[in-house]
């Protein structure tokens, strides 16, 4: 079995140019020696073997040279408290001020949202607060009480203050030169935050194909309202855009997404958790199964080149064609093209391990 120190080495070797063929390979080869169980932790010594392993992946991969310009995804294997800590510390941003922790508290009955206990050390360490809003579909989270309870029965209220930002309505964003949004509608107050952690559960999606950085900041930044503007392209502020143009709504996410970028600058960071990665969403009460394995976490500034480089290892893994196909048939990929448009981020990145 791979140690810890030999996983870091064989995602570092695809760390600079992040082809597809050596970051298949690589991550192959880090999959193909260990099958662990979600709450499991790889052994802390390897084998000859395994160190033959590494030289021999090590060798095959012939990284590019990234240039200044490239973001930088920081990644690590274990999925604890203490390398969410590590990973955040990576990324050389201090969250100050008065900090809103952006994630999802799930939909009643669903159960792999993120674990209040892996998140609580982080939230705590900066005095921040979980900030969710309404849903546009119903559910369990469509008002504001009804939501504080979920919040509570799925443990996050023991850990921290829950701010259900629309609560007392909403405010608008300015989307600069969107092709379907003027505005971005959110929570009212979101105003009231210096600053902001997205940090979001990766996994399928059943409308956007995927759900990352860009979907947390956006959906679920938005207020009820926001959110119906969104999934019908611009078009109501009400219900759930049934039968919108699959890339307008995709395109939609993104512009709502550059519009919390902007109002907050250096005020944001961005953290994905691979683990449990269902086909389906944390908004929906009965998520499939999860068939792969988990992969980590990663971390970036740039919130379009963190989605994509997870994209890429869902991609590169060998139990990862449900979850593929989830994405490929909502062209979920086309929300990241539309956002490396609009001055979002990059899909070009350097994947470096911690």
């Amino acid at each position: 079995m791979l140690n810890q120190i030999n996983r870091r080495k064989l995602v570092q070797a695809a760390a600079a140019g992040l082809g597809m063929v050596t970051l298949s390979r690589v991550l192959t080869a880090c999959r193909a020696t260990e099958t662990l169980p979600p709450t499991a932790t790889p052994d802390s010594t390897a084998t000859q073997d395994d160190a033959n392993m590494d030289e021999t992946v090590l060798a095959e991969t012939v990284p590019t040279e990234p240039s200044d310009e490239t973001p930088v995804v920081y990644m690590t294997t274990e999925i604890t408290s203490e390398a969410l800590m590590a990973i955040y510390a990576a990324l050389g941003r201090p969250a100050t001020g008065h900090v809103a922790f952006k994630i999802s508290t799930g939909e009643r009955g669903g159960n792999y949202y993120l674990s209040p206990d892996l998140i609580k050390d982080l939230v705590q360490s900066v005095d921040g607060t979980i900030v969710e809003c309404n849903t546009a579909y119903g559910g369990s989270r469509a008002d504001t009480e009804s939501h504080r309870q979920v919040a509570q029965e799925h443990g996050f209220t023991a850990i921290a203050d829950v701010d259900i930002m629309d609560a007392e309505g909403a405010i608008s964003l300015p989307v600069a030169n969107g092709k379907h949004l003027t505005e971005d509608v959110v929570g009212a107050n979101f105003g009231n935050y210096d600053f902001v952690v997205v940090l979001s559960h990766f996994k399928g999606h059943a409308m956007a194909g995927f759900g990352g950085a860009i979907k947390n900041m956006s959906i679920g930044i938005a207020s009820s309202m926001g959110k119906s503007l969104i999934h019908s392209a611009g078009t109501a502020t009400t219900g759930f855009g049934m039968g919108t143009p699959q890339d307008d709504f995709l395109e939609s996410m993104a512009e709502a997404a550059k519009a919390v970028a902007d109002y907050e600058g250096d005020h944001i960071l961005y953290i994905n958790v691979m683990n449990h990665l269902s086909v389906d969403c944390d908004c929906d009460s009965h998520p499939a199964t999860p068939t792969m394995a988990d992969i980590g976490i990663l971390a970036s500034l740039d919130p379009v080149a963190l989605d994509k480089a997870c994209v890429d290892l869902v991609y590169a893994a060998p139990d990862g064609a449900d979850l593929i196909e989830r994405m490929e048939s909502r062209n979920g990929i086309h929300a990241l093209d539309h956002a490396a448009e609009i001055g979002l981020g990059s899909q070009t990145y350097e994947l470096t391990a911690i």
